[in-house]
């Protein structure tokens, strides 16, 4: 596994476990919401992700973009799917997201360095 994507997930799992075992019902209740929201239903489960990556851009949020990235990667997504999505954050979000798409560009190399 790429270095940068071992990191993420390595971080995001430690802090999760510890947010989660402090018991606090409406974090539970918020990581629930969001697994599921996620869920395939009208919607299958690779265009949620793909919205997901759209508002985690425009919203400029590294470590959203980076999850909703790998669940792209996971669901088998290609690089001109996940691209042209990223396209078009940039335009709802404006050039003050580029900073961001450059950190996506990156990830999304080190998913696919995992082959």
């Amino acid at each position: 596994m790429s270095e940068i994507v071992k990191e993420f997930n390595d971080y995001r799992s430690k802090m999760n476990d510890k947010i989660l075992a402090d018991n606090n019902k409406i974090i539970k209740r918020i990581f629930n919401l969001d697994t599921n929201a996620f869920q395939a239903g009208a919607l299958d489960v690779k265009t949620k992700e793909l919205l997901g990556l759209v508002a985690s851009t425009v919203l400029r949020c590294d470590d959203c973009i980076r999850y909703h990235l790998e669940s792209c990667y996971k669901e088998g997504l290609t690089k001109e799917e996940v691209v042209e999505t990223l396209s078009i954050a940039t335009l709802i979000g404006g050039t003050i997201v580029i900073p961001h798409l450059r950190r996506a560009y990156e990830f999304w190399d080190a998913l696919e360095a995992q082959r």
